[in-house]
């Protein structure tokens, strides 16, 4: 009888290199993007607790930092670090350093809450949407949670400001000293909130086809090409959001997908497209997609990356399997700062503390214990 192969740390492939653009990652675990609400103070910039808790993840393969509002209109949650001030920009720089002096990679996500905002934000101002429809979610607003609101549909005028606002976002990302930036396309946010048709009622060409629903995400993405190279440029979808943060998935929410992201395959040379598997379940979700990374696998031929509950596990054989080339961590890189050691030692993940994920001090966030040796960089 022949002996089970025992799987050894060089055999796994979540700890296998690969290559972004003209980036190297040392391995294919990601850090994906989280809200964390530590950003406290007038400036919304990153304090000395951003550049610790990052700086104690910089074994991940690639770090995506939390979603970094690029204009003040763009905010929807307390506490969130922007990327569009002199400030924040400052306050970045410290975090990119420190990552980088302990070995890492670190993009930043760029990021429009669009309709998810409110008016509190705002000074009573409505939040901004494709279209006047009430997502019915909530936002998280200095007073707490609140409902949110019906919003305002952009004009021509403000889509142009957006788009610009995007541009100068990623210019100030090259100047903190960023490797990259992702777009938040994803997680009914304003681009999502553009692609559905169930939010977006528009009657001009950012409206009714899918092409015209697509328009200002492929303007976004050609403006900030101009400041930052394709190879260093990452796109964040959600396909199959349905029953959350306002999004439902109807007839052509897939098709629509589909053509954005083959739109992507032929037309650009992007860092990595980041696909999210169903937050929910959508098995009885009529037109919904089950399985994301095996539906645009064979659609797009650059680096993929896939999140969404993912363990040591189901990443290794993801990939394996070749639906995936990267898996994206969310809360098992918050309560484990060295997760690619417990990987490669096989030690098992530390549990996170819920309710701590948005709440503001180092409880939560930057005192989670390293068990492996090779793990927490020190500067």
């Amino acid at each position: 009888m022949g002996k089970t192969k025992k799987i050894t740390m060089k055999d796994q492939p979540i700890l296998q290199p690969h290559k972004i653009g003209d980036l190297s990652l040392p391995n294919r675990a990601i850090m994906a993007p989280m809200t964390r609400s530590r950003a406290v103070n007038d400036e919304n910039a990153p304090t000395d607790l951003h550049v610790e808790y990052y700086t104690q993840r910089a074994t991940a393969g690639l770090i995506i930092t939390e979603g970094a509002q690029v204009s003040k209109q763009a905010v929807g949650y307390i506490h969130t670090a922007g990327i569009h001030s002199k400030a924040q920009v400052e306050g970045w720089k410290k975090v990119t350093k420190s990552v980088h002096d302990a070995g890492g990679r670190i993009f930043i996500q760029l990021w429009h809450v669009g309709r998810m905002s409110h008016p509190d934000f705002h000074d009573g101002d409505l939040p901004v949407a494709p279209s006047a429809i009430n997502p019915h979610a909530q936002s998280y607003t200095p007073e707490g949670f609140k409902d949110t609101v019906t919003p305002k549909a952009m004009t021509l005028e403000e889509i142009k400001i957006t788009v610009n606002d995007f541009k100068q976002a990623a210019k100030n990302a090259v100047e903190a000293g960023f490797d990259g930036v992702e777009i938040h396309s994803s997680n009914g946010y304003l681009f999502h909130q553009f692609f559905s048709s169930f939010s977006n009622k528009r009657d001009d060409q950012y409206g009714g086809s899918i092409e015209n629903r697509a328009r200002f995400f492929f303007e976004v993405l050609d403006a900030v090409k101009q400041v930052i190279p394709q190879n260093r440029i990452g796109a964040r979808f959600n396909p199959s959001l349905h029953g959350t943060f306002g999004m439902e998935v109807v007839e052509d929410t897939i098709p629509t997908f589909d053509y954005v992201i083959e739109r992507l395959e032929k037309e650009y040379d992007l860092s990595y497209i980041h696909l999210s598997e169903p937050f929910t379940d959508v098995s009885d979700v009529d037109y919904a997609e089950e399985h994301i990374a095996k539906r645009y696998r064979p659609k797009y031929s650059g680096t993929l990356m896939i999140n969404t509950g993912f363990t040591k596990d189901t990443a290794n054989k993801v990939i394996e399997n070749g639906d995936a080339d990267l898996v994206a961590f969310g809360k098992l890189y918050i309560s484990n700062p060295d997760l690619v050691g417990r990987f490669k030692e096989n030690i098992p993940t530390a549990e996170w503390d819920a309710n701590t994920f948005y709440s503001q001090g180092p409880e939560g966030y930057i005192d989670y214990e390293a068990k492996t040796r090779d793990l927490i960089p020190t500067s």
